[in-house]
């Protein structure tokens, strides 16, 4: 669990296995690579983002990164991320 703006959230490890498999035509799952390199980097710019964000200011701090903005909000769109 992850603090951002007052609010805790997680990682929905099931979502991220549905999200990247592909089920192939002889029954066999596939790991679509470029999904899951693409929210191994979000996540990686996510947890290790090193500003600090001002809980008073909110969505409307601009001391967040743009990537960090990107990718929590895509992964929150995807819900791969969700709200406790």
């Amino acid at each position: 669990m992850f603090k951002v703006f007052n609010e805790m959230y997680y990682v929905d490890f099931d979502e991220i296995e549905t999200y990247v498999n592909i089920a192939g035509i002889t029954g066999e799952t596939q790991i679509n690579v470029v999904k899951y390199e693409l929210i191994k980097s979000m996540m990686d710019t996510i947890l290790t983002e090193t500003n600090e964000v001002d809980e008073n200011l909110g969505m409307v701090s601009n001391e967040l990164t743009l990537p960090f903005k990107i990718a929590f909000n895509s992964l929150l769109l995807k819900k791969i991320i969700k709200k406790i």
